[in-house]
């Protein structure tokens, strides 16, 4: 059983802000040009949908408009926390557990954790995998994410 990835970070805005950038606006800050499906065809995504409730998906949408599901949001707190199926490129019962959960620190500073686990999933590559992740997340959630919460305050 290998041990989950987890990364707690800072952003500097409030809890409900720091929820709804993470769940309803990712595809304003996750690096499409770096990590989506469409690489594949050597393009960058158009566009990411989320269907920010329990229940709904994680949809890739690329250049020529074709879907690809990263994922199925499984709980959705409103703005305490959130967890989903993850399976960028994979089948639904290959996924990782992605959750998030946001703790106010003060006004304008949240902390925001986290973590991923059920690498089992992957069979044969979950070492693989977690080490993927593992170094991904750096990018996508400690710069990219928290650098949208940093520009979202400074909009407000």
């Amino acid at each position: 059983m290998l041990d989950p990835i987890i990364y707690t970070i800072e952003v500097p805005c409030n809890q409900e802000m720091a929820f709804n950038i993470f769940a309803k606006d990712m595809g304003r800050w996750w690096p499409l040009d770096k990590r989506c499906m469409s690489m594949k065809d050597g393009k960058s995504a158009k566009s990411l949908l989320i269907e920010a409730q329990s229940g709904g998906k994680i949809i890739e949408i690329s250049d020529d408009d074709t879907e690809y599901l990263w994922g199925t949001i499984k709980s959705y707190l409103p703005f305490n926390s959130l967890s989903m199926d993850f399976h960028m490129g994979f089948p639904p019962e290959m996924a990782s557990l992605v959750e998030v959960q946001f703790k106010v620190i003060k006004d304008e500073l949240t902390q925001v954790t986290l973590t991923q686990s059920n690498w089992e999933a992957f069979g044969d590559m979950a070492e693989m995998m977690r080490g993927g992740y593992g170094s991904s997340w750096g990018l996508i959630f400690e710069q990219a994410y928290k650098s949208a919460c940093g520009d979202s305050h400074e909009d407000s």
